[in-house]
């Protein structure tokens, strides 16, 4: 399970990174691009599930 929740992070990641150069391609700063925040909200979120999932396997 916590491989693929890695995996998962590592996915999302790409697709953050993938849309942060396009935004700045296009010259719109990362911080004014709510489809680039809102991705690295999900990245986020997955990188503290993957903490936690972590955190739960050792306790």
């Amino acid at each position: 399970m916590k491989k693929e929740l890695l995996r998962h992070v590592e996915v999302e990641k790409a697709k953050l990174n993938e849309l942060g150069q396009k935004s700045l391609e296009q010259g719109i700063p990362l911080g004014e691009n709510e489809t680039v925040q809102t991705q690295s909200r999900r990245v986020d979120e997955l990188v503290i599930q993957f903490h936690r999932f972590g955190a739960v396997e050792q306790g």
